[in-house]
């Protein structure tokens, strides 16, 4: 059975290999023809996609997938829609493929230029979420790579509709219909199969929580960018405007729990408490409940206000623990710690952070400066929600993830970050001494 996934494995990845080939010959036209021919796609199939949907939404609540988990393994019309005006938007950037990046003449009459040329094959392991099928297959398209995709078994059934709508419009163009393909149906052993490619799959990419990722990176021979996992911190400084620290907050925590972007922990300013109590009763209201630090458990009433007292909504208080400021909650929850001063904030920070997004409230232009030239991450915010790391917000169309990385990949990975470069030159019979 393993030499038989093995051989299938490879004959996927020499298949998509030759698919990367055509596909880079190919110009912007025809890529974009593509692109519209899955935004048509997506929403004529609306109906087929609920339901494939909704199979997989039973099958995974009786299984007890957590309550974060199933948000990301929702489709509704609204996001279907989404899907498809995204693929819209990728297929109205500009192609990053053959761009050239500098050039120069040589002493020696030698013309030298730096191109930019598609990485090749992408493998995107993932996990319930059926909206990266999307975004991934139409950002390696554009940007002229083929992509093999494992998105677990979660979401099988809508990833294998999402496949059968790509696919199909790839077949009414010229795009090799091979560009874009699934392992899901050879399980984990197909994925670890897979991350042995050395050679024929140029690069993995592994999007999901922290389990999956290290998982990928401890056992691949191919090259892997990690993505995703995000221990997210607000730190609201002593001078935030109380409003703008509440609805900050409350976005990043609330609006999308179960994404990377948001908000995990709270740091609050020791002089700040008005604005951190504030803040900490909007979140309770919200249905949030707080990990919170000795110093900031006083901030709050012991007891709930009579009008909140009923309210099965509302939030709960829990004491802190040592593990909860590493924790990647993905839920409807947040550690939150009391701090003296920025520069506390910022050691916490770098010993909890991902790396994946940091932010500050304050109206201090120096402790806002002092924040973005210390804390080391792919995106730094001040004074907005982390929920805008995203590449679709970034304007890049879409991402296929968001790298953590000190690579060429840092953030939101759109088009760009899917290719690398070549040297090309151009010589009137030179040779070298």
């Amino acid at each position: 059975m393993a030499e038989q996934i093995a051989q299938q494995i490879h004959d996927i990845s020499e298949r998509a290999r030759e698919a990367a080939h055509g596909l880079s010959q190919l110009d912007r036209d025809h890529k974009d023809r593509a692109l519209g021919a899955m935004a048509s796609g997506l929403r004529e199939s609306v109906a087929s996609l609920m339901e494939a949907n909704a199979e997989d939404l039973e099958r995974e609540r009786g299984n007890g997938m957590k309550r974060s988990l199933l948000d990301r393994l929702t489709l509704n019309e609204a996001r279907v829609e989404q899907l498809a005006a995204a693929v819209e938007e990728i297929a109205g950037l500009d192609d990053p493929v053959g761009r050239v990046l500098q050039g120069r003449t040589l002493s020696n009459g030698l013309r030298l230029t730096q191109q930019s040329v598609p990485l090749g094959v992408l493998g995107v392991i993932y996990e319930a979420r059926p909206n990266v099928t999307v975004d991934i297959a139409a950002l390696a398209l554009k940007s002229g790579n083929a992509v093999i995709l494992r998105g677990g078994s979660a979401a099988l059934k809508t990833n294998q509709m999402l496949l059968s709508i790509i696919r199909d419009a790839l077949r009414r163009t010229a795009v090799p219909v091979e560009a874009v393909q699934t392992i899901d149906e050879l399980g984990r052993d197909g994925a670890t199969e897979l991350m042995t490619q050395r050679g024929s799959v140029d690069v993995l990419i592994p999007r999901g929580g922290r389990e999956l990722i290290q998982h990928v990176v401890t056992s691949a021979r191919v090259p892997v960018i990690e993505t995703g996992e995000g221990n997210v911190h607000v730190y609201i400084d002593r001078s935030a405007d109380e409003e703008m620290a509440r609805d900050i907050v409350l976005n990043a925590k609330t609006s999308r729990p179960s994404v990377c972007n948001a908000a995990e922990t709270l740091l609050i300013h020791a002089d700040a408490e008005d604005t951190g109590r504030e803040v900490l009763r909007g979140l309770l209201r919200a249905g949030v409940t707080l990990h919170l630090d000795e110093r900031a458990r006083p901030w709050l009433p012991q007891s709930l206000p009579d009008d909140l007292a009923d309210d099965t909504t509302f939030g709960h208080v829990k004491e802190l623990t040592e593990e909860d400021f590493g924790t990647e909650f993905l839920d409807l929850e947040m550690a939150v710690g009391v701090v003296d001063g920025l520069e506390e904030a910022l050691n916490h920070i770098a010993q909890y952070s991902t790396g994946h997004t940091e932010a500050i409230v304050t109206d201090s232009v120096s402790s806002a400066e002092a924040f973005v030239a210390a804390v080391d991450a792919a995106a730094v915010v001040v004074n907005a929600s982390t929920r805008f790391t995203d590449g679709g917000q970034f304007g890049l169309g879409g991402e296929v993830g968001i790298s953590t990385q000190k690579m060429h990949a840092r953030g939101p990975m759109g088009m760009e970050q899917l290719t690398t470069t070549k040297w090309i030159v151009r010589g009137d019979g030179q040779i070298r001494p």
